[in-house]
């Protein structure tokens, strides 16, 4: 049998070599076909959230599920006695400066993220940054407090939930009206999943950071 394998793949091999591929049509631009067709500019975020959404679900649910496994594995280990953090003032003034402007890129990229470079995974990271440096200059229980009295594990899992559902939606074939190409609004459902995506990445962010500074210290 393992013949009959080697035939085929020397005969696939063969093919390759011998035999061209037909000439793609470059009469229409792809880039702009997918500008066209999404109503954004940012074809990146054209693909992410309408031409591959089936899998852009799937890697939402993938990062839920790591955040619901960091937890699980830690929970059954003795917390951290001792969490050092920033003490001196100058490194406190600017991790929390730092914080501030890594929020503030955060909401750009998750409002414009359509319009321009960006988009909801990368206003995520930004606002999960914040959190870090916030955390690393503030005290491990208030940050837990903060995280509890805004119900940001609740909000996390709604922003899961509600992607999922304009996801499938949009996947029936339902799109909500694209507007004027390069407004604010505009781009259908595209705008609304980066926020959404932004928020589940930055509160998933949030979670992973508490629990390992409850488990394993912070620096």
């Amino acid at each position: 049998m393992k013949w009959v394998y080697i035939i085929a793949g020397i005969a696939l091999y063969v093919k390759m070599l011998v035999i061209p591929n037909p000439a793609p049509d470059l009469s229409i631009s792809i880039v702009e076909s997918i500008v066209r067709d999404s109503g954004v500019p940012n074809a990146v975020s054209a693909i992410i959230f309408r031409n591959r959404l089936y899998d852009t679900i799937f890697e939402v649910v993938v990062f839920t599920i790591a955040i619901l496994g960091a937890s699980f594995l830690l929970a059954n280990e003795r917390p951290s006695c001792t969490i050092y953090q920033f003490s001196d003032q100058p490194s406190i003034v600017l991790a929390r400066l730092g914080a501030t402007i890594a929020a503030l890129v955060g909401i750009e990229l998750a409002i414009r993220g359509h319009l321009s470079p960006g988009g909801g995974f990368a206003a995520g990271v930004a606002g999960g940054t914040a959190i870090g440096l916030v955390a690393i200059t503030s005290s491990s229980q208030w940050m837990q407090a903060i995280y509890k009295r805004w119900h940001a594990a609740t909000w996390e899992k709604v922003s899961v939930l509600i992607f999922i559902l304009l996801a499938v939606i949009t996947l029936v074939g339902l799109e909500l009206p694209h507007g004027e190409l390069g407004a604010l609004v505009s781009g259908g459902v595209i705008p609304i999943l980066n926020i959404l995506v932004a928020v589940k990445v930055a509160l998933g962010s949030w979670a992973v950071i508490l629990v390992f500074i409850r488990y394993r210290g912070l620096l």
